[in-house]
């Protein structure tokens, strides 16, 4: 007798092929049966002709804290999504010193978030171990992160490393890749990660190909810079031997928009090589990160105390305006090309400026009689370095050619929620996809859309049997309704979970019911399986 049949579904196995009518049979926690079941059942769910797709993989966000403190993961759950990849852009939480402890937590703060709990782990094993502890709703998978690497052995120096730091990194890389993550992110955008050279990294990345290990990268430059940038993470990859994942590729500032079809063609002369590249893009034209990102790279050497110190500097405050009022060669500055008005604080920590979160930095700066580089140093200040911001810097057609492409997947990219006014990527990237890019613009068809949220980052991730509706692989599966799926987050809302989906089913249990969390946690750590070559 089957556990559960889903019966009467228009069925988008992942595969990118088309939608068939047929039900689909579930026996423990794998998919028993597909097409016209008969079979008995504990029991069965007419879904009435709406979608029966596998559940959605959120390949890049930044989930690493909030699975452990809310492992019910309703934000995802709510949209389908079953399996999500954290350690992305080198910000994880492992592996680190505890006499480092400090620098490692206050840089991923504004991206992960804070725990009210001292971090139990060193490793990234034994950060791996602790969630799957937790027992979370969904599963999860994760990188080794270059920056957490680099704080640990080498703090916020920007200088080369030695022979022996590197060799140090070498280590702390291979237990992180023996204990089941997928491959390195790294972050060339975020300080220390900006201070290492190509020739370093792809020394770093010579332990991936042992592991059969991917490389992901948040590019060091996605504005004036974006080609050098995504040509620098090929010649590492191409260097190393290994495939790489060119994390929410985009052009930022208007001056660069329509440079994503010159960056996509890089992608492609690289695939010619026979380079396995791919990128991943998230369905809006704002994108979210820290404030500290606008400050020139060298403000960000020592960790945030010593950012703080800089602002208290007469001196420095005016080299530092200086420079944020022109564009630089060595690094993109993205206050130039984009203003002021395109920067939106998130989330603030202290109460005292709560009210200013929603407004960007020049309406900030205008309300409290400040230049605007001034109002962004002392919020600085008054934040102890610690604010979420929203960035308005990309076009709407870039983000759509970058959805059409046929080696994009879609991702959230979605930070830590706990406060403030998130972006709404977080509670609607994947109802958007179906909402704007399937049923009203026509970007993409409905199989290509589940392709590109299912098996496409199945494949990539190498999450094992799941992604696809066929019989023996994980029923991992969400149920909804093409003609009234729709995401109700805003900008000026984003707390706002979406229309449209009926049920999610995590290991074949119903783990989201008609807009209710039903308790089950049936989540697991997925572990890359893998034979070392020594």
């Amino acid at each position: 007798m089957l556990d559960l049949v889903l019966k009467n579904g228009k069925i988008v196995d992942g595969s990118g092929n088309p939608w068939y009518r047929g039900d689909v049979g579930i026996k423990d926690g794998v998919i028993a049966a597909v097409g016209h079941i008969d079979q008995e059942a504990h029991r069965v769910i007419d879904v009435g002709k709406q979608i029966i797709s596998p559940g959605f993989i959120d390949g890049h966000c930044h989930s690493d804290l909030m699975i452990i403190d809310h492992p019910h993961s309703e934000v995802k759950m709510q949209q389908g999504v079953t399996t999500e990849v954290v350690g992305n852009c080198g910000l994880a939480p492992a592996p680190f010193i505890r006499s480092k402890a400090e620098l490692l937590q206050t840089y991923v703060q504004p991206v992960l978030g804070s725990t009210s709990w001292e971090w139990p782990w060193e490793t990234v094993g034994q950060y791996m171990d602790f969630v799957a502890r937790s027992n979370p709703s969904e599963h999860i998978a994760t990188y080794v992160a270059h920056g957490a690497l680099r704080i640990a052995v080498m703090g916020f120096e920007n200088r080369p490393a030695t022979a022996a730091e590197i060799a140090r990194m070498k280590e702390l890389l291979e237990e992180g890749m023996r204990a089941g993550a997928i491959g390195l992110s790294i972050g060339l955008l975020y300080a220390p990660g900006s201070y290492t050279s190509r020739e370093e990294l792809a020394e770093l990345c010579s332990v991936l190909p042992k592991y059969d290990g991917l490389l992901s990268t948040h590019i060091r430059g996605e504005g004036n810079n974006l080609l050098p940038s995504v040509q620098e993470v090929i010649w590492i990859a191409e260097q190393a031997g290994i495939s790489l994942h060119i994390s929410h590729l985009k052009a930022a500032g208007r001056a660069n928009w329509g440079k994503v079809m010159d960056a996509l063609e890089l992608v492609e002369a690289a695939r010619s090589r026979g380079m396995d590249v791919t990128v991943d893009v998230y369905p809006y034209n704002a994108g979210s990160t820290t404030l500290t990102t606008v400050l020139p790279p060298w403000v960000l050497e020592g960790g945030i105390e010593s950012t703080l110190a800089a602002f208290r500097d007469p001196a420095l405050r005016v080299r530092i305006k200086d420079e944020l009022s022109r564009e630089q060669d060595d690094w993109d500055n993205l206050v130039c090309s984009t203003g002021w008005q395109s920067i939106i604080i998130s989330a603030l920590q202290s109460q005292a400026n709560k009210h200013l979160e929603g407004k960007h930095i020049a309406e900030i700066a205008e309300l409290r009689d400040q230049h605007p580089v001034d109002c962004m140093m002392d919020l600085l200040l008054e934040e102890n370095g610690q604010i979420a911001i929203v960035y308005f810097h990309m076009s709407d057609e870039d983000v759509k050619q970058v959805i059409a492409y046929e080696k994009s997947l879609i991702a959230s990219d979605s930070l830590n929620c706990e406060i403030g006014k998130p972006h709404p990527r977080t509670y609607g990237t994947f109802p958007r996809v179906f909402a704007k890019y399937v049923r009203q613009d026509g970007v993409l068809s409905l199989e290509q859309a589940v392709r590109k949220l299912t098996s496409f980052p199945v494949q990539r991730f190498k999450l094992g049997k799941r992604g696809l509706i066929v019989p023996g692989y994980a029923a991992d599966l969400t149920v909804f309704s093409m003609d009234t799926i729709q995401d109700t987050a805003t900008f000026a809302e984003p707390r706002q979970y979406p229309d449209g989906f009926s049920m999610t089913l995590v290991g074949g249990h119903i783990t989201m019911e008609h807009g209710r969390h039903t308790h089950k946690r049936e989540g697991s750590l997925i572990r890359a399986h893998r034979c070392c070559s020594h």
